[in-house]
C-alpha cells in the first residue's frame, strides 16, 4: 500500500527565487531571439546552429552532434538546416567515416554570416547578461549553471567542471 506524502511546498524565499529564473528562462531566449530576427534575420536557434558548427573542427559536426549542441531534436534541426543550405550557409553530406551519419558543414558564406552576424549578438548578450552583474556574480551563475545542467543530465560535461 502506498503512502501519500505532502508535498514539500516552495518556501517564500524558493518561490521569489524560481519566479525570477523562470522569469529569465523565459524573457532572455525572446530578446535574443528579437536581436537576431532584427539585426540579421537569423531566429536564435538558426544563429546557434551556425555558430556550433563555427566553432567545431573544420566548420563541420554530425547532425545527431549538432542538435545535442543546440539543444533542439533531429528533427527540428533537420528543417532549420534546411532553411540554412536553401540561404547557402549549410551543405550536407554523408559521413566519410561511417556512412549512417549526416555531416553538416559550414559553407564560406554561412562563415561570413556567422562573422557579420556575433558582434551584435555578443553585444546583446553583454547587455543582458554580463553588464548587470558583478565579477563575483558572474562566477555564482556560472557555478549555478552548471549546478543545475548537472542536476538535469549528469552526464553533460559540455560546460566543464
Amino acid at each position: 500500500m502506498e503512502t501519500s506524502r505532502e508535498p514539500r511546498w516552495l518556501t517564500e524565499e524558493e518561490q521569489q527565487t524560481w519566479l525570477a529564473l523562470a522569469s529569465v528562462l523565459i524573457r532572455l531566449p525572446a530578446a535574443l531571439d528579437r536581436q537576431l530576427q532584427r539585426d540579421a534575420g537569423l531566429s536564435h536557434f538558426e544563429y546557434q546552429v551556425i555558430a556550433g558548427l563555427s566553432m567545431s573542427p573544420g566548420r563541420t559536426m554530425r547532425m545527431s552532434d549538432l542538435a545535442a549542441f543546440s539543444e533542439g531534436s533531429l528533427s527540428r534541426l533537420s528543417h532549420v538546416v534546411s532553411r540554412l543550405e536553401k540561404r547557402g550557409w549549410v551543405r550536407r553530406a554523408p559521413d566519410p567515416a561511417d556512412g549512417r551519419y549526416m555531416l553538416a558543414g559550414l559553407t564560406e558564406e554561412g562563415w561570413a554570416k556567422v562573422v557579420a552576424t556575433a558582434p551584435g549578438h555578443v553585444e546583446a548578450v553583454r547587455d543582458l547578461v554580463f553588464e548587470p552583474l558583478t565579477k563575483a556574480q558572474i562566477r555564482q551563475l556560472r557555478d549555478i549553471g552548471r549546478r543545475i545542467t548537472h542536476a538535469i543530465d549528469p552526464e553533460d560535461d559540455c560546460l566543464g567542471p
